[in-house]
């Protein structure tokens, strides 16, 4: 069964950014788009006649018909669908996510202080959702996705920047390198990994050697976490970056000039809060290309 990209609609500027870049992730998947507005009024549109929901109903009528009409005419190879869903939005975005091969959301604040999509609803909607959800800044284009072209100026046909993958080869990551060497592929850009580590407390004297020590353990627990995945994807330019220090850093850092970045997040069986782990949420508040989080066992 092939199950669509589904993006997250509210009518703001970072949602269409966010419909724009679902549009074109569903062509290089050769997938539907499913565009979906939660109805927050909790009472289906097509079931109620009260006076006071006609306004909210005509916002929701027109998102949805804005966005389809936009989609349409910039995406046309791309097969549409629309729903309202008559449930809160959290609600309703965490059980279209589960339905769908990647959820879209838009995705707003650059800094640890701000939230997107507002906020709380965001966050929820990652925290729960166990299939793969990517965060779209406003302003997002798909010159973006790009390189420069030969002049420095912004193009659609040039190479794709990098793809880069958050991975510490101690916990599972099946599912996160699947989405990162896929995603690669799937453009032809080049994939470089990043392994953070950090040295534990130790008497100076040792630490010149424990440090040379764990680099190359390091590296060698990497190699060996990408070598199957290495010969699964041959056409994909790998590289990989091992260094010491915080995990989230060394990922703002190696993104910069990403095109997309993809981290992990472990599922937890926990019903309440928005646990998505430290480097997922720093990244997430801070890196302003797209970010897929990804969650795993």
């Amino acid at each position: 069964m092939r199950h669509p990209v589904v993006v997250g609609l509210d009518g703001s500027r970072e949602s269409l950014a966010a419909a724009d870049w679902a549009a074109r992730e569903a062509l290089r998947r050769d997938l539907p788009l499913r565009l979906v507005h939660a109805w927050e009024g909790g009472v289906s549109p097509a079931e109620s006649d009260l006076p006071e929901l006609e306004a909210p109903r005509y916002w929701a009528r027109r998102i949805l018909r804005g966005a389809m009409d936009r989609l349409n005419e910039r995406y046309p190879q791309v097969y549409l669908s629309a729903d309202q869903v008559p449930r809160s939005a959290p609600d309703a975005l965490v059980a279209a996510g589960e339905e769908s091969e990647l959820l879209v959301l838009g995705s707003r604040a650059f800094s640890g202080i701000g939230g997107f999509m507002a906020g709380s609803v965001a966050l929820a909607t990652v925290a729960h959702v166990t299939r793969p959800v990517v965060l779209v800044r406003a302003g997002q284009a798909s010159e973006d996705e790009h390189l420069p072209d030969e002049n420095g100026r912004p193009s659609t046909r040039s190479p794709y920047r990098p793809v880069v993958v958050g991975v510490d080869p101690a916990h599972r990551c099946e599912d996160l390198l699947a989405f990162a060497f896929e995603s690669a592929r799937l453009r032809a850009a080049p994939l470089k990994v990043v392994h953070a580590w950090r040295l534990p407390y130790m008497p100076t004297a040792l630490e010149a050697k424990a440090r040379r020590d764990v680099q190359r353990a390091a590296e060698r627990a990497l190699d060996a976490v990408l070598a199957p995945w290495r010969e699964k994807y041959p056409t994909v330019q790998v590289t990989t970056v091992v260094e010491e220090g915080r995990p989230a850093q060394q990922l703002l850092d190696a993104a910069q000039d990403a095109g997309l970045l993809a981290v992990g997040r472990r599922i937890r069986p926990a019903k309440l809060g928005t646990h998505t782990g430290p480097v997922a949420h720093a990244v997430m508040h801070h890196v302003r290309c797209p970010v897929a989080v990804v969650p795993h066992g």
